[in-house]
């Protein structure tokens, strides 16, 4: 997926600079003898200083005034400038989507660098003295795709950079005017930036991810009935069509039963086929050994039952809902091992997060957009104790006893774990359920009548890959 970037114009879109640079006016206005109306100036702020000159002083004055302009700015505009509201969160909205914000401005770049290093506002690259068309060079030299600012000038801008405009009416142009003059997108302010960039992005990668999809022509998709391979799923469906697409749920004794009736009524939703071939990962030493690297395993056996059985149905690939989120985790064995035979990731490869997953699978109205996660049994037994098919039952049957002691004692939880210790459970339920749950006795009881001889319930409740906090070097397992 191309790299996101984002520009910006500063004065009026970024910074209220009006108070500043009306004193820096005022104070050439006295120094020359030239009456300058400060107020009326800083009302049509955006064009370049050039143009506010010719406004007030005869033309052989133009560029005297305009470097004693310049001088007198540092001391008299910078400490009055204030960001305007959302600003920051605008920036900082880039950046969590790992894009760079480029700041592309008419005023003099030295000048635009105070504001931005005294506001402590994090932009990526500044250039300045760009108006209008010059603006859009800039912008495509960095490969904006996006330009954010205040006047018709921003909105000329974006259009020579083949980028979207999206303007706000926190300058001189009303918002009616912006439309009109052809922006693609007019927000009331800057705060209303966030969640625009949200969807926009979530777009952006839905369209790659079709576009992914349809070039691997069809596909077998690992499919636990999760929210991620459920959308991974849906998503080929909708690329590929359903006859060159089928989903492959793997039976064995660390899959819940549970598990398997979800996918098997997710599938028949899609009007997909659903295969259901077993898979022997406990018949793998280092699987049942369980160490730090199990997961390893339990994805090279998953991939070697499921790419034959790709062929055999005709399908070019096999396809794991691994997502971004996935790829930045520190303890991810699993995907070493679905890559080295050769499966393919459409989620990852178009940067898709598992926020994005959910806010996508909810807007397709995808029953899986808000199922807890829901990984496998082994991953509750803690790393060192050998993994049985008893062993995983009794966790089946801990967690599935203290969901029905909830559900009679009227206590909701959206996230449960029942962590096998050894003797010994672990109860991991929502942090704000803690201490409800540690003080109902039948919830505690559920746990030891699977077969447990002593329980505790984790003060610091439910968190995905808590067993991993045990392992003394995840990083070796990668």
């Amino acid at each position: 997926m191309p790299h996101l970037v984002v520009g910006f114009d500063l004065d009026m879109t970024l910074i209220d600079t009006r108070p500043g640079i009306a004193a820096v006016w005022e104070a050439l206005s006295a120094e020359t003898g030239v009456y300058v109306d400060s107020a009326a100036a800083v009302a049509r702020l955006g064009p370049p200083l050039e143009h506010e000159l010719a406004v007030w002083f005869p033309e052989d004055q133009h560029a005297a005034a305009a470097d004693r302009f310049r001088a007198l700015y540092p001391d008299l505009a910078v400490l009055p400038t204030l960001m305007l509201p959302g600003a920051r969160e605008a920036v900082d909205a880039v950046h969590r989507h790992g894009g760079r914000v480029v700041v592309v401005t008419g005023k003099y770049e030295p000048n635009a660098r105070l504001h931005l290093d005294h506001l402590d506002i994090p932009v990526d690259v500044l250039v300045g003295w760009r108006w209008g068309p010059q603006k859009g060079e800039t912008l495509r030299e960095h490969g904006a795709t996006v330009y954010v600012g205040d006047h018709l000038g921003d909105i000329q801008g974006a259009r020579v950079a083949g980028a979207l405009s999206v303007a706000v009416p926190t300058g001189p142009i009303s918002a009616d005017d912006l439309q009109a003059a052809g922006a693609d997108v007019v927000l009331e302010d800057l705060y209303a930036f966030p969640a625009w960039l949200d969807e926009h992005v979530l777009d952006l990668r839905l369209t790659d991810l079709e576009a992914r999809l349809r070039g691997l022509g069809s596909v077998l998709v690992a499919f636990s009935g999760g929210a991620d391979s459920a959308f991974l799923l849906a998503a080929a469906v909708r690329a590929l069509g359903p006859d060159n697409v089928a989903a492959a749920t793997a039976v064995s004794s660390s899959l819940p039963a549970v598990e398997l009736d979800d996918a098997t009524r997710f599938t028949a939703r899609l009007g997909v086929r659903h295969l259901l071939p077993r898979t022997a990962e406990m018949d793998r030493d280092g699987y049942r050994a369980n160490a730090g690297d199990r997961c390893y395993f339990c994805k090279a056996e998953l991939l070697d039952v499921l790419s034959p059985v790709a062929r055999e149905q005709g399908l070019a690939h096999v396809a794991t809902g691994s997502n971004a989120d996935d790829a930045l985790a520190g303890f991810r064995p699993g995907i070493r091992a679905a890559a080295e035979r050769s499966a393919v990731t459409p989620l990852l490869d178009v940067g898709i997060t598992k926020s994005q997953v959910r806010t996508a699978s909810r807007r397709w109205e995808l029953p899986t957009w808000d199922k807890p996660a829901a990984a496998c049994l082994s991953s509750r037994v803690a790393f060192g104790v050998e993994i049985t098919p008893a062993r995983l039952a009794r966790v089946e049957r801990a967690e599935s006893g203290v969901r029905a002691a909830l559900a009679a004692a009227g206590i909701v939880v959206r996230d449960l774990r029942v962590r096998d210790l050894g003797d010994t459970a672990r109860l991991e339920v929502d942090p704000a359920q803690v201490d409800v749950v540690a003080a109902a006795p039948v919830v505690v009881a559920a746990v030891r009548e699977a077969g447990f001889s002593a329980v505790e319930v984790d003060p610091r409740g439910f968190r995905s890959g808590a067993m991993n906090e045990l392992l003394p070097d995840a990083g070796r397992y990668r």
